[in-house]
Parts: C-alpha cells; sequence; structure tokens
C-alpha cells in the first residue's frame, strides 16, 4: 500500500476501499494547483495498490466548486504559454482519474461546479445528495468547459451540452439524473448506505475484468470499428483463458462466490 499523505486530500481504506476526500471545506472543495497535483498522484497511485474500489467524495457542504478564485486571478496573469502547461495538467488530471482500472464510485454530498461537474463525469458510478446542484459555470466567466468535455458530452450528450453550456445555468440532481450524469439519487443521509451497497456489488466482481471493461470502453470510443471488433475479440479471448476468467467460470458452474486474488 502506497503512502497517501496530502495536504488537500484525506485518504483513508477501509476494507479494500480507498476513500479519496477532497478536504478543502473552508473553498468548497474548489481546485488549485496543488489539489490537482495531488489528485493526480494519488490516483496514480490507486492504480497500483491492491484496493479493489474507490469512492471520491468531498468534505463538508459540497463536493466541488470548481476552479478556486485565488487560482482564478494567477491564471489570469499566466503567459498563454504558462496557460497551456496549466491546462496540460489539468487535463491529465482527469485522463488519471478516468484510467482508473478500479471502479470509482462518486459519493457527490453537494453541488458541483465547472470543473466539480468534470470529477463527477470521470466517475464509474455516481451516488447523488437530492440537495446538489450543478452548473457548468465556465461561460459566466468568459471561458468553456474545454477539458472536462471530453468526459461530460459522452454522459449528457451533444443537446443538453448546446443548452447548458451556453447558458451556465444551474440544474438540479433529479436533472442530472435525467440525463446520465449521476446514476442514484438520495436524500444526504442515505448516502453512505447507497454507496456500501454498491461497493459490495462490485466486490463481486472481477478485478481484472473490470479494468479490462473500463479500458474497452474507452477504446470503443476511438477505435475505428474494424479495429475495434479485432481487438474485442482478442479481448474476450485472453480473458477466458486467464486465471481470473477460469475461476469465474469454475465458480459459476460449481454454484459457488468466485475467490478473486
Amino acid at each position: 500500500m502506497h503512502d497517501y499523505d496530502y495536504t488537500t486530500l484525506d485518504v483513508k481504506s477501509t476494507q479494500g476501499v480507498l476513500h479519496v476526500v477532497l478536504d478543502r471545506p473552508e473553498v468548497y472543495n474548489a481546485f488549485n494547483e496543488q489539489v490537482v497535483e495531488e489528485l493526480t498522484e494519488c490516483f496514480a497511485k490507486i492504480s497500483q495498490d491492491e484496493g479493489y474500489c474507490v469512492i471520491l467524495t468531498g468534505n463538508g457542504r459540497h463536493f466541488c466548486a470548481g476552479a478556486d478564485l485565488g487560482w482564478m486571478q494567477r491564471v489570469a496573469s499566466y503567459t498563454r504559454e504558462e496557460n497551456m502547461e496549466d491546462s496540460k495538467k489539468m487535463a491529465l488530471m482527469f485522463d488519471t482519474i478516468d484510467r482508473c482500472p478500479k471502479p470509482v464510485v462518486g459519493r457527490v454530498n453537494g453541488s458541483a461546479f465547472g470543473g466539480g461537474v468534470g470529477l463527477v463525469a470521470v466517475c464509474d458510478y455516481v451516488v447523488c445528495s437530492e440537495n446538489a446542484q450543478f452548473a457548468f459555470s465556465e461561460i459566466n466567466l468568459g471561458i468553456v468547459p474545454a477539458v472536462i468535455s471530453t468526459y461530460v458530452l459522452p454522459r449528457i450528450g451533444i443537446s443538453r451540452g448546446r443548452a447548458l453550456f451556453l447558458s451556465g445555468e444551474r440544474f438540479t440532481a433529479h436533472d442530472a439524473l435525467a440525463m446520465g450524469l449521476v446514476h442514484t439519487v438520495c436524500p444526504a443521509e442515505e448516502l453512505d448506505g447507497v454507496c456500501e451497497e454498491k461497493v459490495q456489488v462490485l466486490e463481486s466482481s472481477s478485478p481484472r475484468a473490470m479494468a479490462a471493461a473500463k479500458e474497452m470502453m474507452r477504446k470503443w470510443s476511438v477505435l475505428p470499428r474494424e479495429e475495434y471488433r479485432e481487438y474485442t475479440t482478442e479481448l474476450i479471448a485472453g480473458l477466458r483463458a486467464s486465471e481470473e476468467g477460469n475461476e469465474g467460470i469454475s465458480a459459476f458452474l460449481e454454484k459457488r462466490r468466485p475467490v478473486w486474488r
């Protein structure tokens, strides 16, 4: 197990589940350079550790308010080259979370704005407080949700993107559920129970197969159809012949729970 000692994150391991908590409640868990750096490093380590599941959440009343105002003020004085470097670091953070081979459950404990919605979109399953609100608020600052659009648009679609990216208007947890941004909406006091139920379901899934499924879905969006067909043919053949594939099929035939390493 790696050392997860951070300033802006509170990371704990409980029975194979890694809890990654954004820990800047005084600024509604907003991003700054340090948050970006620590989230990137944290999820890079998680990819190599033995835990089978990750829960990503925020400390306090909000999930993530997007970019920290102090950071935005500093960015405003950057050169184009400095802005490019800063944007690349932000893109790497989202990509690192998105590529995490372990299932990432988003525990959206409160509102998410701007880049905070991007964090929601790189989670595999999202449990959301019914009081949460969302907005692509970048447009009100004279910018756009550029980096996060890579992950948001496949979730909500171009039609909703056109409406919400241009207006910056707020939408509710139930709106987010209807558009596929989140998967379950519940009262705030039920968040932990619903997350625990989802974790128990994921515990029965093959770790290698979950990682393969996530990688497969990423390739679906970028590979030409013929290449994707060849890739999936090789993928299923390899998984069937793998140790976990043999264990899963044997357990099914023997009517027992599989034992994953």
